[in-house]
């Protein structure tokens, strides 16, 4: 199953009440990604119920993700891109950053599960998730400058917003690769277990993220997402605004 694989089957989508889990299925190839990938990722983020709350994101097999799928390259897709309008090329990667940009969507909390390799498209896929919860053999990559391109599914704000713009720098024009050790010093992530305890990390991760009353949650989120563009009297304007909002809806819930 190479670049010409089934959307549905390469990328799958489970249901247990409030929490989707996003799985990569393409073992055979380390989970390398494609458009056909990110298609169904931009219609999962979609059409998710509205009653999900959270969305886990893992991969199956021995690693997370290795990254592009090198075959895109040599399919076309890079040549057709190059010799298209510079307007065209760039709205067809916008539809490339969708399948990425709407886990950060104010109403859901966004996990990365993160084992072996996450290089390249899989180090952004997890950056692009709220909160990364590693394995002890996670590696994470932004490998783009390899083939000498840029990282270009939005991970490159995410990097510096949680390790600063000259260890962000360092490594995407390096390329190198940070084990998990490294990863939970940067502020990469959150927590690091042993691999066998990735599943119940998660989910007590989870349980507890549930445990919090929704709309809550999403106010807390919207003020922390938002805090780096604002000023200290424009925060503590919005936490107030939010604060109001959540006082009001208490009481007229009779809580």
């Amino acid at each position: 199953m190479r670049a010409g694989h089934d959307e549905a089957a390469a990328v799958r989508l489970d249901r247990d009440g409030p929490v989707a889990t996003v799985t990569l299925c393409r073992p055979e190839v380390r989970n390398a990604q494609t458009p056909q990938m990110w298609q169904r990722l931009r219609r999962i983020g979609r059409d998710l119920p509205g009653d999900v709350r959270i969305v886990v994101v893992r991969g199956d097999g021995p690693v997370f993700s290795a990254g592009l799928d090198r075959t895109v390259l040599t399919s076309g897709l890079a040549a057709e891109l190059a010799n298209t309008p510079p307007a065209a090329a760039a709205a067809r990667i916008a539809e490339f950053q969708g399948a990425f940009s709407w886990l950060r969507r104010p109403d859901l909390i966004t996990v990365a599960a993160v084992h072996g390799h996450a290089v390249g498209a899989g180090f952004q896929l997890a950056l692009a998730c709220d909160l990364r919860v590693l394995a002890e053999d996670a590696q994470l990559a932004m490998a783009e400058v390899t083939l000498g391109l840029v990282p270009d599914l939005g991970g490159t704000k995410r990097l510096v917003e949680l390790i600063g713009y000259a260890r962000a720098l360092e490594l995407c024009v390096t390329g190198r690769r940070v084990d998990a050790t490294e990863a939970h010093q940067l502020g990469l992530a959150n927590l690091v277990v042993p691999g066998a305890e990735l599943t119940p990390a998660v989910a007590d991760l989870t349980a507890a993220v549930l445990a919090g009353p929704r709309d809550a949650v999403i106010e807390i989120k919207a003020l922390l997402s938002a805090a780096s563009g604002r000023s200290y009297p424009e925060q503590e304007s919005a936490e107030r605004q939010a604060q109001v909002r959540r006082l009001r809806e208490l009481a007229g819930s009779g809580e």
